[in-house]
């Protein structure tokens, strides 16, 4: 297998060594120190505000029973006009009852009151493709191949 070529360098031994004798260790863990992971994250996020005002807010809807139990919920973020919905799930034993579309119908609402425009979701095809078509949303990707034999579709929808 060839070695992917990295300009004005060359790799050994998990390191790179430029042309102009500076070096940089490659570190690849699965298990990083959260320090390092959120100031990599941070990183960017400070130099994506140099492009585009406002940070990403979080978004949560739960459905809860009368014993106060969470039988389904959203998790979600907006940010730049977006509504980005990252999970969606309710309890098997209350599928089919249209908790799912209350959920996705609070979370539209408040992003439009949070001033979105559109929204965003990804969901793989043993998941909900056809839920999300049936309130509008419209295909604009997929990914297949997914663990071998699924697809992954990113839908989108304007408010």
């Amino acid at each position: 297998m060839r070695r992917p070529r990295v300009e004005h360098a060359i790799i050994c031994d998990n390191r790179l060594v430029f042309h102009d004798d500076h070096t940089m260790r490659l570190e690849l863990t699965d298990q990083p120190d959260v320090n390092d992971e959120a100031f990599v994250i941070d990183q960017t996020r400070a130099y994506n505000r140099r492009f585009v005002q406002g940070g990403a807010e979080r978004l949560c809807v739960f459905a809860r029973n009368d014993e106060n139990e969470i039988i389904g919920g959203l998790t979600a973020r907006t940010y730049w006009q977006y509504l980005d919905i990252s999970f969606l799930w309710v309890d098997e034993r209350y599928r089919k009852r249209g908790h799912a579309t209350a959920l996705i119908l609070a979370a539209e609402a408040e992003a439009k009151r949070r001033g979105c425009k559109k929204v965003i979701v990804d969901t793989f095809s043993f998941q909900a493709p056809d839920f999300y078509r049936k309130l509008g949303y419209s295909e604009w990707g997929r990914l297949t191949e997914m663990a071998g034999v699924h697809e992954r579709y990113f839908f989108r929808k304007a408010l």
